[in-house]
């Protein structure tokens, strides 16, 4: 069995998330309380019975996600007298999602990848607010198509981008409002299914996220970061990443660049052989995507101490 253990990003968050693993399991509480210290905040209050528009804000969801994803972890690991890092063959996340796998690697640190995801969130937020921007998501087309799309799309005023490449027939798109709104018109006539607005607070992985890139940027360069214990793949490479100075320059390309999912799922499986994918975090969607895209292979979610039982049955 080869087992890669891979994390959500944006948009799995909601209200009641990690409550359970909080009240049923040591390890995962202190992964709460780490999170809440180095924030100098209760953002578990917020997970776990707050106000929903608060807790979907760039800088909250961020952390939050990353801190369900860390619970499940530590949670596995004290039932399994181990690290996750002994017995992955890899790991990896979708966007914020790579922060968190980088910190279940053992490169980061709970508390610094907590304020990492602060300033990610905030400063993304930012960007946003200084140019406004869309995402869309295309369901139904080839990943050509869309690409096709977004240069015929695009001009010199305004852009779009492919963002994210999911898993085949889903790809998000983003740019500039005007770009998004061809771009859509253009998908629907070519066929897609469906080709509509994300509710988001800006154009997120395109080049209208450069401030944000520059803040990161500043931010990474005076933090210590550890050569991973187990391979982590870059979202922007869909290849694996090790070197320090490496991780700090794809977390920089990642905020402006395509999150390369189907690639990246690709690779893990065709190149690594990976047979076996424990989402760990809040909801499926990284389970719904690898389902669609590795069906032979074992898929789990672990969010809950349901799914952190279910998965120590296959990895023990």
């Amino acid at each position: 069995m080869k087992t890669a253990f891979v994390f959500p990003g944006q948009g799995s968050q909601s209200i009641g998330m990690g409550q359970d693993l909080y009240q049923n399991m040591a390890a995962a509480r202190l992964v709460f309380e780490e999170v809440d210290d180095a924030l100098n905040e209760k953002l578990s209050t917020l997970m776990f019975s707050g106000d929903s528009a608060a807790l979907t804000k760039t800088e909250n969801a961020q952390p939050a996600i990353m801190a369900v994803g860390m619970a499940a972890v530590r949670a596995m690991e004290a039932e399994l007298g181990r690290p996750l890092s002994d017995i992955a063959t890899c790991m990896a996340g979708h966007s914020l999602g790579e922060y968190t796998a980088l910190c279940a690697a053992g490169a980061l640190s709970i508390a610094d990848t907590a304020r990492l995801l602060r300033a990610r969130g905030q400063a993304m937020a930012e960007a946003g607010a200084n140019a406004p921007g869309a995402m869309a998501a295309v369901l139904g087309l080839s990943m050509d198509q869309v690409r096709d799309i977004v240069t015929q799309a695009s001009d010199t005023e305004s852009r779009v981008v492919v963002a994210n490449d999911n898993c085949p027939g889903q790809v998000v798109i983003s740019g500039h409002t005007d770009a998004i709104d061809r771009a859509i018109a253009a998908a629907t006539a070519a066929g897609a299914k469906r080709a509509l607005k994300l509710q988001v607070a800006g154009a997120f992985h395109s080049p209208y996220m450069q401030a944000a890139a520059d803040k990161m940027q500043a931010i990474l360069s005076d933090l210590t970061i550890h050569t991973p214990r187990t391979p982590v793949v870059a979202n922007v490479t869909a290849d694996f990443v090790s070197d320090p100075a490496d991780i700090k320059r794809r977390l920089v390309d990642q905020v402006t660049g395509s999150v390369r999912w189907t690639e990246s799922a690709h690779f893990m499986t065709a190149t690594q052989g990976v047979n076996t994918f424990i989402e760990c975090g809040n909801g499926k969607v990284i389970a719904g995507l690898m389902k669609r895209m590795a069906p032979d292979a074992t898929i789990l979610s672990v969010g809950d101490t349901a799914g952190v039982e279910s998965a120590l049955a296959v990895l023990k």
